[in-house]
């Protein structure tokens, strides 16, 4: 019997340490509706920056009601995308804004590593979503706070974090 479906796979063996992150931003009140369409553009100009190490970026919807939006992005590593995500200024000034203000949405990503592991932040999101549904939630507090401390990287960060444990204090 022939095959009728085009099957087709990729070579990943160029992407050694290939890291997949999906960042979920989720309205929770009717003023999230401004924070998100206000942090669309700088979103799209971070990308056609083109930083170092970004592989690709997706844009996808994840519900309608309530309002939450998707991106997955691809980077080359994990230390390329931590140094652009603690370096760069639209990236490290919005952070520090959110963790101020969230501006009535919640935000979370989950990361997957090629070469095994997975970490995950889920900050103001009032229902269960992705691994929250069966991992035991606990606080992103000491050797949780951190993306580098939940994946027990070696090393040490190129970067310092925009805004460190002590600060949210």
């Amino acid at each position: 019997m022939a095959a009728k479906v085009k099957r087709t796979t990729v070579d990943l063996s160029a992407y050694p340490d290939l890291v997949v992150i999906y960042l979920g931003m989720r309205v929770n009140s009717l003023r999230g509706m401004k924070t998100l369409l206000q942090t669309g553009p700088g979103i799209q100009a971070a990308v056609a920056a083109k930083p170092d190490g970004l592989l690709l970026h997706e844009n996808l919807m994840f519900s309608l009601w309530p309002v939450h939006v998707l991106m997955r992005q691809y980077w080359r590593d994990f230390e390329s995308l931590e140094t652009w995500a603690r370096s760069t200024m639209p990236h490290a000034k919005w952070w520090k804004e959110f963790l101020r203000d969230p501006g009535g949405t919640g935000f979370w990503h989950e990361t997957y590593f090629r070469r095994g592991g997975f970490e995950a932040v889920y900050d103001d999101i009032p229902a269960p979503i992705g691994m929250m549904q069966f991992a035991p939630n606990v606080a992103a507090k000491g050797p949780m706070f951190s993306a580098r401390q939940r994946i027990q990287a070696a090393g040490d960060a190129r970067v310092a974090p925009p805004v460190g444990e002590d600060g949210l204090l």
